[in-house]
């Protein structure tokens, strides 16, 4: 990873952020205050901070699937998509996409799950195998 991304957006509450971003997605909570958090979120820095989330809707079709715009996320090795979307599954997560494969056998197969946080901003996760090209077409 040449360099880190910093992403900062609103959460509802801070105390069920911290608990889903360490508990389900794995994330390291770094420094506070009593109006935001931020997160190691796999080398890159999540900072929610207290207010309304962002708007979305279901507006970005990717192959049959309606998903939310604007939404956020990381793409993983297969390895470790597949640890999280255990975790996910374990916490009887409510996913707008559950854990699957799109793209199957062509360039840019990858599996994919869509989800929220509990403030209702929309993640996606992507996981790749060793040999996969994220840029494919």
């Amino acid at each position: 990873m040449p360099y880190p991304f910093h992403f900062a957006y609103h959460v509802s509450d801070l105390d069920e952020a911290r608990d889903f971003y360490t508990g389900a997605l794995g994330a390291v909570e770094g420094r506070s205050t009593d109006t935001w958090v931020d997160f190691d979120f796999y080398g890159h820095q999540l900072s929610l901070h207290l207010g309304a989330p962002f708007a979305n809707a279901a507006t970005g079709k990717v192959g049959g699937h309606m998903v939310p715009m604007p939404h956020f996320g990381i793409i993983l090795p297969l390895d470790e998509w597949n640890k999280l979307a255990g975790r996910l599954e374990e916490r009887q997560t409510d996913f707008i996409l559950a854990p699957s494969v799109r793209f199957k056998g062509e360039p840019g197969e990858q599996w994919t799950m869509f989800f929220r946080d509990p403030s209702g901003n929309p993640i996606e996760v992507k996981g790749l195998a060793p040999d996969s090209d994220i840029f494919a077409k």
